[in-house]
């Protein structure tokens, strides 16, 4: 995976980048031309790569803003992000603390389950633990959605298209594949209706700006004194800090880290890290007010303005990219730019806390590599959202 969780194509691992598997499937040779392999996503690219090649059943990744669902995209497998707190952090390394979720990867949306229904317990040595009153109280709701469609017929479900998904980086196979996802819910007997989320536009900022503010305080500790590498180079007193983290971070947690403390400085803290939290919940609002279940975090509101059970967007701008051109060159800054806008579909839900899964929909035309579409459900409805995600998967063309 990418170092400490910190990447959209897994290639910021230790060990180099992981080749998406359908390389292997279209031509062993292929590996040998550097231009012709292409990313397994990131941050979790070896859970969703190693699941793609039958080397296990299912496999856990972190999902801090998109990466078990953008990898599970890329490399033609089912990825989950629970409800922030249905699943315990403990033992994970934080990267943004109130944005970190542990996921799930499988071949189906029942193996998911299945891996689900072990893993979604409450642990009290975890702060961010769904209590068990509230857990209880969830899955009363979401437990009579999910048995209210227990077949494949879909009618009376009520399916939300977002408009603000609809952005200018979408690539024309993601739009035909989000295109051929409406018209399958319908044919299952679903019900269709636009949407508008209004305030997606500021998520990505605002994702940035809070996962890195909080990186920035996380990873303070590996400092060579407490934890992590220390400097062999004997500096002085002042440097001993200094170059422990340069030799021991790689470029892009640097680059995040330093972005991230800018962020908490007094002259930015009022203009940039307040905005964004302010962001983060007009946006959780914004699914709020969409979806017909209450988010039971809501304690003094018992109902909504929404009118769907669920949203269908896509969950990637394109098929997998190749590593060569995601990787950033001296005299080419905006792969940077470009890799942080590959999260633009996924950060909405990480922000908001709901669940969303992303199932293998489609395959390019240009390069035959697979593309996903994205199922985003209420807060704690987590069985029923990978109730109709398995319906949908199954009934893919």
């Amino acid at each position: 995976m990418d170092e400490f969780g910190m990447g959209s194509a897994n290639i910021y691992s230790d060990h180099g980048p992981v080749n998406n598997p359908y390389t292997y499937r279209h031509d062993y040779q292929a590996l040998d031309d550097p231009a012709q392999r292409r990313a397994a996503g990131g941050s979790s690219g070896g859970s969703a790569a190693a699941v793609a090649m039958n080397m296990c059943l299912a496999a856990l990744g972190s999902d801090t803003g998109g990466s078990v669902r953008l990898p599970a995209s890329y490399c033609g497998v089912v990825g989950f992000k629970p409800s922030y707190g249905r699943c315990s952090r403990r033992g994970l390394i934080a990267y943004a603390n109130s944005l970190d979720t542990v996921g799930i990867l499988a071949k189906s949306a029942k193996d998911v389950l299945t891996v689900y229904g072990v893993i979604a317990q409450h642990d009290p040595d975890d702060p961010t633990s769904m209590p068990t009153s509230l857990r209880n109280s969830a899955d009363e709701l979401d437990q009579e959605l999910a048995s209210r469609w227990n077949s494949d017929d879909l009618t009376g479900l009520v399916v939300g298209i977002p408009q603000e998904y609809y952005v200018e980086p979408l690539s024309s196979d993601v739009k035909d594949v989000w295109r051929d996802g409406i018209r399958q819910l319908k044919k299952l007997g679903a019900s269709i209706v636009p949407i508008s989320l209004p305030h997606t536009r500021y998520a990505l900022s605002a994702y940035y700006t809070v996962a890195l503010a909080e990186a920035s305080s996380n990873l303070a500790r590996y400092d060579g004194v407490r934890f992590g590498h220390r400097s062999t180079a004997m500096p002085s007193d002042d440097l001993i800090y200094a170059d422990t983290r340069a030799e021991g971070f790689g470029s892009e947690v640097q680059r995040r880290i330093l972005l991230g403390t800018h962020v908490l400085t007094a002259g930015a803290y009022e203009t940039l890290f307040l905005p964004a939290q302010r962001a983060r919940r007009l946006i959780q609002s914004d699914f709020d007010e969409t979806f017909l279940s209450p988010n039971p975090l809501n304690a003094k509101k018992t109902d909504t303005k929404g009118n769907v059970h669920l949203i269908l967007t896509p969950s990637a701008i394109s098929s997998a990219p190749n590593i060569d051109d995601c990787i950033p060159t001296a005299d080419d800054n905006t792969r940077v730019a470009n890799a942080y806008l590959n999260d633009v579909m996924t950060v909405p839900a990480s922000l908001s806390g709901i669940p969303a899964v992303s199932i293998p929909f489609g395959k390019s035309r240009e390069n035959g590599y697979p593309i996903g579409l994205q199922l985003l459900g209420p807060y704690g409805h987590d069985r029923f959202l990978l109730r109709i995600a398995d319906v949908l998967a199954r009934n893919s063309s």
